[in-house]
């Protein structure tokens, strides 16, 4: 079966337009065909979760956990065939699409695991100030190609935990594992509650319009994140946006290069770099380039670049082709501009999207390999001569999700602060973890995901004031 459908109202449903067909990013040959749906299906769907609401909003925290450890459940019970899909669709080894499933299970147990409790500002003699959390209405969720289910499940799940319902839209390039899940959960929440709908962006733009969508969360680029901000306007719509980082690693003088190196490749290379928060710029000092630039090379050369599902791969394929020529154009540019390629840097003579690890040395401010965010196979590598030089040009980006220093912890996080990013990694990088908030500043967005704060952006305060 390589047909699926969509989500409304708990049953499924075929789209109203032409089918899309999604391609297998390591042979470039059909995988599946996805559904597409009319504005009139997604204002279906919407109806369905704003219908759905009430019901669900009135559930006691323990019923709505009940329903999400349920979740959790289906999917592992179906972590098999959830993982074969994302491989087929997005093109991952199937170690880390396993791991992708596993890690929404675990997700989703612990965000119905955190308590949220009442804030006390007053409890005086007379009077007790209490904040509330209420739940929001229906949220709309618009997911990335990276991550296809990940992703999905941290969108959906603090959502429903709050007491909203859902109308989730994936990826046209990744839509069968989202579709997929929706599927799967007909049977375990009620009709309307979780609706699913697949499309391109013209369902992406309407949602961000749509005055019956309350609040919406979006993972993607920045450029869209500015587009849906824009539209959101119509209704004054929450937000939690999640947009592009370029995160730089600063390798600090003297720092034991053997300790670390297996660790800068696996952050900057994983998900073959498809991945918001990946290590994509790494500073080093001058009198450590070299070597680092060849240990790096000499890790990269080991992968087995190849179709995820086959036995020894280790590093599959760019997941479209509009991405991998963007890859091959930086690389190129920055061979003309003076940089080394000293692993990689030529795309294989053979059918997908494949392009191994290149380790991109004496790379330079100004850039484009540098300056923009490559999300692929690419770690350009520059050399600094004081450490004041690589915090400056670390923070000369208009975005900051991530950032890391690798070397002496105590003066790596003294180093810290002044990293101008939402998360600073010490030793490591583009660790995301379900009890620590995540989020960006400047243009890679605002709000949280994760944890206690993360759970709350899907809520609104309500200040109680009691007169005793």
């Amino acid at each position: 079966m390589n047909q699926f459908g969509m989500t409304i109202d708990g049953q499924t449903v075929q789209g109203e337009m032409p089918s899309c067909i999604v391609l297998n990013p390591a042979n470039e040959q059909e995988a599946f065909t996805a559904p597409v749906a009319s504005i009139a299906q997604l204002n279906k769907a919407v109806e369905s979760a704003k219908a759905a609401y009430p019901q669900w909003s009135a559930l006691s925290q323990v019923q709505r956990d009940g329903y999400i450890n349920k979740i959790a459940d289906v999917i592992e019970q179906n972590a098999s065939e959830l993982a074969e899909i994302i491989v087929k669709e997005q093109g991952k080894p199937m170690q880390l699409a396993q791991m992708e499933v596993g890690g929404a299970v675990a997700w989703t147990r612990h965000t119905a695991s955190i308590e949220v409790p009442v804030e006390v500002y007053e409890d005086s003699e007379n009077k007790r100030i209490e904040g509330r959390r209420k739940s929001i209405g229906v949220v709309g969720s618009i997911t990335p190609w990276n991550w296809p289910l990940m992703i999905a499940i941290w969108h959906i799940i603090p959502a429903l935990r709050m007491g909203n319902t859902v109308v989730l839209k994936p990826s046209e390039l990744t839509p069968i594992n989202t579709l997929k899940l929706g599927q799967l959960l007909q049977d375990v929440l009620p009709a309307g509650v979780l609706n699913v709908v697949s499309g391109s962006g013209d369902v992406g733009r309407a949602m961000s319009e749509h005055k019956d969508i309350n609040k919406l969360v979006f993972t993607g680029s920045t450029q869209t994140g500015q587009n849906i901000m824009q539209a959101a306007a119509t209704n004054l719509k929450r937000l939690t946006l999640e947009l592009g980082g370029n995160d730089a690693g600063i390798v600090l003088p003297g720092a034991n290069l053997d300790a670390i190196a297996e660790g800068l490749f696996a952050t900057a290379f994983i998900n073959m770099g498809q991945t918001c928060a990946a290590l994509k710029r790494l500073y080093v000092h001058e009198s450590q380039h070299d070597e680092l630039c060849q240990k790096l090379a000499d890790i990269a050369e080991k992968q087995v670049v190849g179709e995820g599902s086959a036995d020894g791969v280790t590093f599959g394929p760019v997941q479209n082709s509009q991405q991998l020529e963007k890859v091959i154009a930086l690389v190129e540019e920055a061979k003309q501009q003076g940089a080394t390629i000293y692993a990689g840097g030529v795309r294989p003579d053979k059918p997908g999207y494949f392009f191994p690890p290149t380790i991109v040395g004496n790379a330079q401010s100004g850039m484009r390999v540098v300056e923009e965010e490559q999300f692929g196979p690419v770690l350009p590598v520059i050399k600094y001569t004081t450490v004041a030089d690589a915090v400056a040009a670390a923070n000369s980006v208009e975005v900051g999700l991530g950032g890391s220093v690798w070397g002496d912890v105590e003066q790596a996080s003294e180093l810290a602060s002044k990293l101008e990013c939402g998360s600073v990694w010490i030793n490591g990088h583009a660790e995301v973890l379900p009890h620590a908030p995540f989020g960006g500043c400047k243009m890679s967005g605002f709000g949280v995901e994760f944890g206690l704060e993360g759970l709350l952006e899907n809520s609104l305060l309500q200040v109680v004031n009691i007169n005793k």
